[in-house]
Formats: structure tokens, C-alpha cells, sequence
């Protein structure tokens, strides 16, 4: 006998209650509210770029907000980096950049299924924050492939070949946490 899944589009997801994910029709629950931690280095790097891009009027990095790809796959990255929109009820276009705080319970899913889905989707940069680590690794597109650029800690990085340069001093973001 065989379990037939429901699937779900994007009028199902945005009546929903709670903090949901939804890839290729199927729900993913959002755990519970983040750690400490999370919620403090997501803020940390949030206010990193936005400093950096204080003299550019086409991005913004903003946080938690859904990011409708189709009709079947809404997801709600950590901070996403958005250049030529501004305002609406979703992200409507690619992010140039996305940042995911992994933990323990969304590790699978941001290491593999969003990994591919942005490098699918053509995010420029996509960036894994590992909270327990202080660490952060950095993935570049390149072509239709992520390569990753490295491991950083206490190192500044700077995006130049974005819209507009947007930079992260992890020295910075992390120094609170140690």
C-alpha cells in the first residue's frame, strides 16, 4: 500500500498560521523561534551590509522575508540581499545574496535542498552561518555551479560584483558571541 503526500501551491502556504517553508509543493515547518545566538549574528550581518550599502539606493538586505520562486516553492531566508525592488508582499525576484544561520534542525535542509535550489535559482552568493562555530562559509556562483570562496571567521569580505559592493567584517559579527 502506498502513502499518497498532499501538495500545496503558494494560495495554500500564505493562508497558513505558524512559520512554514514550502519546496516543490511539499510543507517544511520552521522550527521554533531561533537561539539567541541566531537571531544576534543574523542582526550582526543584516546591519553589515546595510551599512555598507548606505550610499545605494537599488539594495537593501532585509530579514526573514518570503521569497516566492513559484507556485510551489516559497522559502524564507535568514537575510536576503535584494537590488531593484522595494516593497510588495514577497521577494519577487532573485536575491543576489542569502544568508542562512544553520542549526541543528535545518542543517539538511540549508546544506542541501536550498543549497541547490539557490545555485538552481541563480543567487550570486550564499553564505552558511554557523552559530555554534562562530564561523561563516562563503559560496560564489560561478556559471551555473557554487564554488565555494572559503571559510571565514575574523576576515572581511566584500561582494563586488553585485549591483551595488556590499561588505561583511566577521570579526565584527562574531566578536559578541565568543
Amino acid at each position: 500500500m502506498c502513502c499518497i503526500l498532499e501538495h500545496y501551491d503558494y494560495d495554500d502556504y500564505k493562508n497558513w498560521e505558524g512559520d512554514w517553508e514550502l519546496i516543490n509543493g511539499v510543507i517544511y515547518a520552521m522550527s521554533p523561534s531561533p537561539m539567541f545566538n541566531h537571531q544576534g549574528i543574523a542582526s550582526m550581518i543584516l546591519t553589515s551590509l546595510n551599512n555598507s550599502l548606505a550610499n545605494c539606493k537599488k539594495c537593501l538586505a532585509i530579514s526573514e522575508e518570503d521569497w516566492k520562486i513559484d507556485s510551489f516553492t516559497t522559502l524564507r531566508p535568514d537575510i536576503s540581499l535584494v537590488c531593484g525592488q522595494m516593497g510588495g508582499a514577497y521577494i519577487k525576484k532573485t536575491p543576489d545574496l542569502i544568508v542562512e544561520i544553520v542549526s541543528k534542525s535545518s542543517i539538511k535542509r540549508d546544506e542541501k535542498i536550498k543549497f541547490n535550489i539557490y545555485e538552481k535559482e541563480k543567487v550570486k552568493y550564499y553564505i552558511l552561518v554557523y552559530p555554534d562555530d562562530l564561523k561563516a562559509k562563503i559560496y560564489k556562483l560561478d556559471g551555473k555551479k557554487y564554488e565555494k570562496v572559503g571559510d571565514f571567521f575574523e576576515e572581511k569580505y566584500t561582494f563586488d560584483n553585485l549591483k551595488c559592493k556590499a561588505k561583511i567584517n566577521f570579526k565584527k559579527v562574531f566578536e559578541k558571541f565568543k
